[in-house]
């Protein structure tokens, strides 16, 4: 048996062999190498595409990299063949390993589900300002597995997709317009009619506060030391910040201008003695509050 294994080997073509499997070779890795640079070219080509359609950067960012990894797959599977591995055989190895990784990778998958949720059913888009799972900031990417979004002091955080779909969403951008709450605390001494038209006088004098809807005024609670008016006031969500910032200025000026108060926290204290008169206190205590002493 040996004998005849030793002889077969001796009468093969060695020489042939090597050229055979040189060329198989050689043109595997010619097969990958320009596909992987066609892949990434189409990829780059359908992003573009995408974006002259005015598609959201964001679902074009995510379909390249959907291209380039199809794209791989198909390459990596013509170089194998190239080499001599039967395509069924290739496939039925492929689904194998692509059950294995699915069960060792569930939280990848997931992920990815979560991806081509969120592009399709798009609760965000780029550069819209979200809070997602306790974190604030500005979507930057979504990517097959995660998204990355930056936040105002321009940190960047990077959450799992399957974090974002199984938390609430809240789009602060989402409208072009949105309504400013702001509490102001008044006197109790002081009237609530020119209070309010203070407040909405300096609604009317900031350029940021939209005309329509009107802004409006409400008494809004009855405090320990002051009595609470909201104004409200709608502005556009680009500039709410600034809104806010000059809507704040104009409340205190208006306010100081019509002798009106925004008192202080404040608590009256009474101070009652046995024997002492009905009137309050007496004595030291009385003589030392009447001088304005401690």
């Amino acid at each position: 048996m040996i004998a005849q294994v030793q002889s077969r080997l001796a009468h093969l073509d060695w020489l042939g062999l090597l050229e055979a499997w040189s060329l198989r070779l050689l043109s595997a890795l010619l097969i990958l190498a320009v596909g992987l640079w066609l892949s990434r070219k189409i990829s780059k080509a359908i992003e573009r595409a995408l974006t002259r359609a005015n598609v959201d950067p964001m679902l074009g960012s995510f379909l390249r990299n959907i291209a380039y990894f199809a794209g791989v797959i198909v390459v990596v599977v013509a170089a194998l063949t190239q080499l001599g591995v039967p395509p069924a055989s290739l496939l039925a190895l492929l689904g194998a390993a692509g059950l294995a990784i699915g069960l060792a990778l569930r939280d990848s998958l997931s992920n990815f589900a979560s991806g081509v949720m969120l592009i399709l059913l798009r609760p965000f888009k780029a550069r819209d300002y979200v809070q997602i799972a306790g974190q604030e900031g500005t979507i930057e990417q979504v990517r097959v597995f995660q998204t990355q979004m930056r936040t105002l002091d321009n940190r960047v955080i990077v959450l799992p997709n399957s974090q974002i779909t199984t938390a609430p969403i809240v789009n602060f951008t989402a409208r072009p317009t949105r309504r400013l709450d702001l509490v102001v605390g008044v006197g109790y001494d002081d009237d609530l009619d020119a209070a309010k038209q203070a407040l909405l006088a300096a609604a009317a004098s900031t350029p940021l506060v939209l005309p329509e809807p009107a802004a409006d005024v409400l008494v809004s609670g009855l405090a320990e030391s002051s009595v609470n008016l909201t104004l409200r006031a709608w502005v556009p969500t680009p500039d709410i910040l600034t809104a806010k910032s000059e809507l704040l200025g104009a409340i205190h000026r208006e306010i100081s201008g019509r002798g009106l108060s925004i008192p202080y926290p404040q608590r009256d204290l009474h101070v009652y003695h046995h024997g002492s008169p009905p009137g309050g206190a007496s004595g030291p205590l009385r003589d030392a509050i009447d001088d304005g002493g401690p």
